[in-house]
């Protein structure tokens, strides 16, 4: 966007006018500030299928959905892999015991970890690759063959010119507003340029929304679509994976929120039983006193096809009531979401309709 005009965009030699534009450059692996990191040189989740060879010992750094995925999968594909996070455990925004669960797994495929590390800097030795670090002031190296980054994903915003179509940005992407529409209200964005929830399914449901927004009427300014009314559901792809939809708790509490929550185990469910994948559960928010879902978490081998049951209700404003009055196969894995759900109802029930119910039992005898 080199032309200085509003409504034109300058591809190579050619000028091209719009009435509506916008901005879908997506996002690139972010680029960790490590002395010497350039010079010795890295994979990331883009660059790695490009490999050609295991390497032998891997040092994966950041230990969020990225990092975990593929520390866990080049560690049964045979590597000998060390994973490496600033804080304290694994995927730091799932709840404690989810990531215990799967650390635990990691653990058991022959994955390392080291937290707490601050990675000083990176050198080659010949043809090692030195991780220098500290742990609680305590420095240490780790020699390996090969490094991959995952520590989140950067905006593409550099190089577009979008400060030419006074289009405003900053390093977490394109400022937009609930309608998508940027600063020039001839220009909207979608997907991992402007939005904090940087997933393929979120790209997609933004792209609708520009496309409603920007190309279809909205008589009297209504019929405008607003990405506040998006419930956004997501996957860590490890195994057991994590699938989570809506607030944590600790969202829910920040908010001003009063939530009660509850958890039904898989080692309780006759189908991970069977399947020997016991290890997870499922987990629900809900506002106090209400069926209302505030937000869900499943760890279970099938998470990610299983939250959706969760997500559909949300958004459909639908609570607890529909999901425990629903019939769910048996036996199945995603049972635990009904027993879950049966959690929420048994706990309704108050002392005094427990009192009721006994004296109704002992009058029909």
């Amino acid at each position: 966007m080199k032309d200085a005009s509003r409504d034109r965009i300058q591809v190579e030699d050619a000028i091209l006018r719009f009435k509506k534009a916008a901005v879908c450059t997506g996002a690139q692996a972010a680029a960790p500030a490590i002395p010497g990191m350039q010079e010795v040189g890295y994979l990331t989740n883009e660059t790695l299928f490009s490999v050609t060879e295991l390497p032998p010992r891997l040092c994966v750094i950041g230990a969020g959905p990225i990092g975990a995925e593929m520390a866990q999968t080049f560690a049964r594909f045979g590597s000998r892999v060390t994973l490496m996070e600033k804080m304290g455990r694994l995927l730091p925004r799932e709840d404690l015991d989810a990531s215990t669960i799967v650390q635990a797994q990691m653990v058991k495929d022959g994955v390392q970890f080291i937290f707490d590390a601050t990675i000083v800097r990176v050198e080659a030795r010949g043809s090692d690759k030195i991780v220098h670090y500290e742990t609680h002031r305590r420095a240490a190296e780790l020699v390996v063959d090969e490094i991959l980054v995952g520590i989140g994903r950067a905006p593409n915003v550099e190089g577009l010119g979008l400060e030419n179509v006074n289009v405003e940005y900053d390093g977490s992407g394109v400022k937009v507003n609930q309608r998508l529409r940027t600063s020039n209200p001839q220009i909207y964005a979608a997907g991992d340029v402007c939005f904090p929830f940087k997933f393929t399914h979120t790209a997609d449901a933004m792209a609708q929304i520009v496309i409603q927004n920007a190309l279809i009427p909205h008589p009297f300014g209504l019929g405008y679509a607003r990405t506040d009314s998006l419930v956004i559901p997501w996957c860590t792809y490890t195994e057991p994976e994590v699938a989570h939809v809506g607030l944590y708790e600790a969202n829910a509490a920040a908010r001003g929120l009063e939530v009660e929550t509850f958890t039904y185990n898989l080692d309780e469910v006759d189908r991970a039983i069977l399947d020997g994948q016991t290890d997870g559960f499922a987990r629900i928010h809900v506002k106090k006193g209400t069926d209302k879902i505030l937000g869900a978490t499943i760890v279970a081998a099938h998470a990610g096809e299983m939250i959706s049951e969760f997500t559909v209700l949300m958004k459909s404003g639908r609570g607890l009531k529909t999901l425990t009055s629903t019939i769910h196969p048996y036996p199945t894995q995603a049972e635990v979401i009904k027993k879950v759900a049966n959690a929420w109802r048994k706990a309704r029930f108050t002392e005094s309709q427990k009192n009721i119910l006994k004296k109704w039992f002992a009058w029909t005898r």
